[in-house]
């Protein structure tokens, strides 16, 4: 299978660059024959994984995190639009290689680089965000309130990464003054929920965020629904409560926590809502932010 390699270097806080010579020993030890790219700067691989497809790589495989996989969906998803079709491989080198957990595919790089010989395709769901009018894709989480406040804290955290750079971010923001609850009306399929003022609202396509928080943990990424949590406004307290049970997956079903599917989910804020798209700033003060599922969109080497 003619196969091109997308890796983003600075994923992982640089991690991906250090995986590179064991990257091209096991793509000679599984005998896999691959061009390997490298990114320069943000956005990069869209471009990247749109050429690849234009010139008939029949797999397009992203190295790096969860940002570098929505990246490379997005060119292939232009690429599928033109008629150039080509299937997304993953070789997870980020933080929280969430997406990668998902659907099935080993986070360390030999594992994953096997994969790429003995696996198969499958057809998964992708989501589609606008914020404020600009469209973009993603595979996994937009998160709207207290986790996107997280992930612009991790911004500031330069020595550590994985589930330990999410976990300290969090830590961080549950001691400062916060900026929760916000107050959004959220509509999920047409239904407006009564309105209300919310730690978080976060739609998922898989059942975990951050490298270790179980969010939605019966979301799957081909189901064709989305897996909406709206955990309603909370004290530190039982915040710290609620971070705890989501780490185990055990949360769903108590109050005030609130998880229901969907196919297209409209959050609006009173006040500007920070929001993040697998991990990547979608918005710092987003007003309009819709959802929707695009069922089976996606070809997945797994």
């Amino acid at each position: 299978m003619r196969t091109k390699v997308v890796v983003n270097p600075i994923a992982g806080r640089g991690r991906a660059e250090k995986l590179l010579p064991r990257l091209y020993a096991c793509l000679k030890r599984y005998a896999v024959s691959a061009e390997v790219v490298h990114t320069q700067a943000k956005g990069d691989a869209v471009q990247l994984a749109l050429e690849a497809a234009r010139e008939g790589y029949e797999r397009v495989v992203a190295m790096g995190g969860d940002g570098t996989v929505g990246e490379v969906t997005t060119g292939l998803l232009s690429a599928a639009d033109e008629g150039c079709e080509s299937i997304l491989g993953i070789l997870p080198a980020g933080s929280g290689n969430d997406y990668a957990y998902a659907v099935g595919i080993p986070t360390n790089l030999e594992a994953a680089c096997k994969r790429l010989v003995d696996g198969q395709v499958r057809c998964v769901d992708v989501v589609r965000v606008s914020a404020d009018g600009k469209t973009y894709y993603f595979n996994n989480t937009v998160g709207i309130g207290l986790d996107a406040d997280v992930l612009l804290e991790t911004h500031k955290l330069k020595r550590i990464r994985g589930f330990l750079l999410y976990f300290t971010a969090l830590m961080r923001v549950l001691i400062s003054n916060g900026r929760w609850p916000y107050p959004v009306q959220v509509t999920v399929d047409g239904e407006s929920l009564p309105y209300n003022a919310v730690t978080l609202v976060t739609t998922c396509n898989g059942p975990r965020v951050a490298g270790g928080f179980y969010l939605t943990p019966e979301a799957r990424p081909d189901d064709g629904q989305l897996d909406v949590i709206i955990a309603d406004q909370l004290s530190r307290l039982r915040l710290a409560s609620f971070i705890t049970r989501v780490m185990r997956g055990t949360h769903v079903g108590a109050k005030p926590v609130h998880i229901r599917r969907a196919r297209r989910v409209t959050v609006e804020g009173l006040r500007g809502l920070p929001g993040h798209m697998d991990g990547e700033v979608l918005c710092t003060a987003g007003r309009r932010i819709e959802i929707e599922i695009l069922p089976g969109r996606l070809k997945v080497w797994c």
